[in-house]
């Protein structure tokens, strides 16, 4: 069965492309609206094809550089789709940086999506043989506290949910932080222009 990975933000999206493309239940598709946790589902469910919409990260996204991050989990073994929506010239260059396989308008009419689709997947078939090894940057218990963070749960909630103390997930917190390079606790959280205040 062909893995397919979704990253949007917009939910709606999601389930919309969910729909389209499951229609015969021959892909097995899962999604996601966060860059890191995509990386590491990239990393370790290695689906063979991955759509994105950068461009709804566009107000999120510290550094255009975070978007290498998806860039080399899919290496050479993992088609990339992209489609935009909208202009975002930073997103359109540093994605031909990349020589991204197909970049496309979120306004195509579907039928012409769900045939690209296919034909991407068919055209190159998969090469699962990757010429390094790439660790996953979280633990899959990091990876929890993380999606729980996101959220906004709190500590003690996280601590419950997990079935672990508070401190330890403050242990947890701070080793994503330090991971991820975030100066502070509040800085994963904040928008590129929140910075500047």
């Amino acid at each position: 069965m062909v893995k397919i990975l979704l990253i949007d933000r917009c939910i709606y999206s999601r389930k919309g492309m969910k729909e389209l493309i499951s229609k015969d239940n021959q892909f097995s598709i899962s999604e996601t609206d966060n860059l890191l946790v995509a990386r590491e589902k990239i990393i370790q469910w290695q689906p063979d094809m991955v759509i994105a919409d950068f461009s709804g990260f566009s107000d999120t996204l510290h550094s255009i550089s975070q978007l290498s991050a998806i860039y080399s989990a899919c290496e050479k073994s993992t088609r990339l789709m992209v489609m935009q929506n909208g202009k975002h010239p930073l997103i359109e260059q540093y994605c031909r940086k990349w020589e991204t396989a197909e970049s496309v308008s979120k306004a195509m009419p579907l039928k012409e999506l769900r045939e690209l689709t296919e034909y991407i997947i068919a055209s190159r078939p998969p090469c699962r043989f990757r010429q390094q090894a790439i660790t996953p940057l979280l633990t899959l218990r990091e990876e929890r506290v993380l999606t729980l963070w996101t959220d906004a749960t709190s500590n003690e909630m996280i601590a419950r949910t997990m079935g672990i103390s508070t401190k330890t997930v403050y242990t947890y917190k701070r080793n994503i932080r330090m991971k991820l390079g975030a100066d502070n606790r509040f800085s994963l959280f904040l928008t590129p222009s929140m910075t500047a205040i």
